[in-house]
């Protein structure tokens, strides 16, 4: 049964793997035998992770930095991981904004855009490039994170919940576009308590997680079951999926 969750020579690309959730993928990935892409706009952010997978697990992790909200960069972060490692076997769309504004009428349109291109248009292109090459190929996995929030009502994220719904729609599309070989699906966590934590109201959280199943938000490590699962053979019949990872969000 442990062969279900067995990595081994697989290529990993994790796009925002730099921190958060997205550094415990990566983490997660490696320990079960992937060679890893850390991709995130900071370049010196990604080296440390690689730096950390490289001690604590031996596998190959090479650092590359990337704006996904940019087009022409999604394009190049495609082919540079092809020419890296000569194939990807799991992608998993992980990044993500959600400016602040204090009145919704005030929301700039360069803002909109920008929280729209992070979380829907570059994952998007990215999506369209790697999985055309893995159906071709060998096959897959692609994973995309989303969020609660886009199907739960909430205050002071409508661009990013928008975005993030339409980031489950892509899992869905996506796995018929490029099934059989490929599966496609897509991860809704819920609170998380990554560095966005430090935002919130510790005493507001407190209150609002007691309506929860588990009564508590989530370190950054409890996402990385979830993605072992959707990047190895143990989800095999798993396609077009939108999981969520939210201890029980009303």
């Amino acid at each position: 049964m442990s062969g279900l969750f067995d990595l081994t020579g697989r290529v990993a690309v994790v796009v925002g793997g730099s921190r958060g959730m997205g550094r415990s993928m990566c983490l997660a990935l490696a320990g079960a035998g992937a060679d890893v892409m850390v991709v995130s706009r900071r370049l010196e952010s990604c080296v440390a992770v690689a730096e950390e997978i490289a001690a604590t697990t031996g596998r190959r992790a090479v650092p590359y930095a990337c704006h996904i909200g940019h087009w022409d960069e999604a394009t190049a972060l495609a082919d540079a991981a092809y020419e890296t490692f000569g194939r990807v076997d799991v992608l998993v769309n992980n990044a993500g904004m959600s400016p602040v504004y204090d009145n919704v009428a005030e929301v700039s349109e360069e803002l909109y855009d920008k929280v729209l291109a992070v979380n829907l248009k570059g994952p998007f292109r990215l999506t369209a490039l790697v999985g055309t090459r893995m159906a071709a190929g060998d096959g897959g996995s692609i994973v995309f994170v989303s969020s609660v929030s886009s199907v739960r009502g909430g205050h002071g994220a409508i661009p990013y919940a928008a975005a993030k719904a339409g980031v489950n729609s892509l899992a869905v599309q996506f796995a018929h576009e490029f099934g059989p070989k490929v599966r496609v699906n897509c991860v809704m966590p819920g609170a998380f308590l990554t560095d966005i934590a430090k935002h919130w109201d510790p005493d507001e959280f407190a209150r609002n997680s007691q309506r929860y199943a588990l009564r508590r938000g989530a370190q950054p490590d409890e996402i990385m079951g979830t993605i072992l699962y959707l990047a190895g053979d143990a989800s095999s019949y798993t396609t077009g999926a939108v999981i969520e990872v939210h201890g029980g969000h009303p």
